[in-house]
């Protein structure tokens, strides 16, 4: 399962999908674990990928048109890029509260994950 999970960390492709409620990722995700070595087969398992690569590639978006703009960004990853691992990505929607779970989206969680890990200096 790890090895299908950490495709979760790609942060350069967007699919376009829509934001995800972290409630509803950290649900699916609980049943991929459940489910062991046979979780690389789940079409939740695809879904919860694309979700990631898709609020990955729209954060990047993000910086880089603020970046282009002379704007503040939320995060500033090192230069050669970042990779997330499954557990990276976990400990950021466990972050959310539990009783912000349903109105948080999947991309704020990773934005904010991703602002705690990687601050921009002053």
């Amino acid at each position: 399962m790890r090895r299908g999970l950490v495709l979760f960390g790609a942060l350069t492709l967007s699919s376009g999908a829509a934001a995800m409620p972290v409630s509803t990722f950290l649900t699916k995700a609980e049943t991929l674990k459940k489910k062991g070595p046979l979780a690389l087969f789940s079409g939740d398992l695809k879904l919860l990928t694309r979700q990631i690569k898709s609020d990955a590639g729209k954060i990047r978006e993000e910086r880089l048109a603020a970046k282009a703009a002379s704007r503040a960004t939320a995060f500033c990853p090192p230069e050669g890029g970042t990779k997330l691992t499954d557990k990276d990505i976990l400990v950021a929607m466990e972050a959310v509260p539990p009783g912000q779970r349903a109105s948080t989206d999947t991309r704020a969680a990773l934005r904010n994950f991703l602002a705690r890990r990687y601050p921009c200096k002053a």
